[in-house]
């Protein structure tokens, strides 16, 4: 047998096992930059995320910071605005499309979780969805005033080097202590909490998934691997699709509960669609 109908083989067996089950039969995804790739985004870790202004340059983890923000609010507000365009630019591609047409098949038996804040798995039309990094479309308060408001519509994308305008600066200083708003998104130095990332509520999903396939994320945080790592301990298996090992690879090295497949997300993807079409089918 081919390395392919091997995998297939495996997905299907335990495809077949979790849908027939009557607890701990969830359906999770959880998805990184590696997902969004497709569509032209660049990974945020990656040397195509660094942020790059004038004669400035800096790596994420320290540009990518609360302690940089308070100290230069313009200049991350311009990067976030830059790649607010890029998103909105973006399409989405058939991994997001293979993942919202899994959703449909299995209707609440299905959540993704996610570590992109593109919103390109909102616009392919997924619905259950955990943002564990925040999004692109919310701000809040940098001061703890307590609402998330959405980005308002008049503040429009920018090109890489375009500043701030007046009408930009007003409409992002908070209304009630007019400290400046800030994306409603984790940054280096922060801690993952319900309220933004949905800590709890996706460690909850975790623990009750029959299958997690980890998708184009390599597992450099923390929660991702928690959540790997609840999925393992109440007797779930990862299903780890990547193009290459990584620390996910690390945490499954003695498992027997897991299935790696190195190959494409939408090549994996179409495969595990096919599987679970046939399985509801049957």
């Amino acid at each position: 047998m081919t390395y392919e109908e091997i995998m297939k083989e495996q997905l299907t067996e335990i495809i077949k096992q979790v849908y027939n089950k009557k607890n701990r039969n969830l359906f999770t995804f959880l998805t990184g930059a590696g997902i969004s790739a497709e569509s032209g985004i660049p990974t945020y870790r990656g040397i195509d995320g660094i942020w790059v202004k004038g004669t400035k340059f800096h790596k994420p983890e320290e540009f990518g910071t609360f302690a940089y923000f308070k100290e230069n609010p313009e200049e991350v507000w311009q990067y976030s605005l830059f790649r607010k365009k890029m998103f909105e630019s973006a399409q989405t591609n058939n991994s997001h499309h293979e993942i919202a047409a899994i959703e449909k098949l299995l209707q609440d038996r299905f959540h993704l979780i996610t570590q992109n804040i593109d919103n390109l798995h909102r616009r392919s039309g997924v619905e259950r969805i955990f943002e564990i990094h925040g999004n692109n479309r919310e701000i809040k308060c940098s001061n703890g005033c307590k609402e998330i408001h959405h980005l308002p519509i008049e503040i429009e994308g920018k090109d890489i080097d375009e500043d701030l305008n007046q009408k930009d600066i007003e409409l992002l200083k908070c209304k009630e202590c007019g400290s400046w708003m800030r994306p409603n998104i984790l940054w280096f130095d922060e801690y993952y909490d319900e309220k933004t990332n949905k800590k709890f509520s996706s460690l909850k999903v975790a623990k009750n998934s029959g299958i997690l396939f980890i998708v184009g994320t390599s597992g450099a945080t923390n929660l991702p691997m928690a959540i790997a790592e609840t999925t393992l301990k109440y007797g779930g298996t990862i299903v780890d699709i990547n193009t290459e090992d990584n620390l996910f690879t690390k945490l499954l090295k003695d498992k027997k509960n897991k299935i790696t497949i190195r190959a494409t997300s939408t090549e994996a993807l179409k495969t595990i669609h096919e599987i679970l079409h046939n399985v509801v089918q049957e």
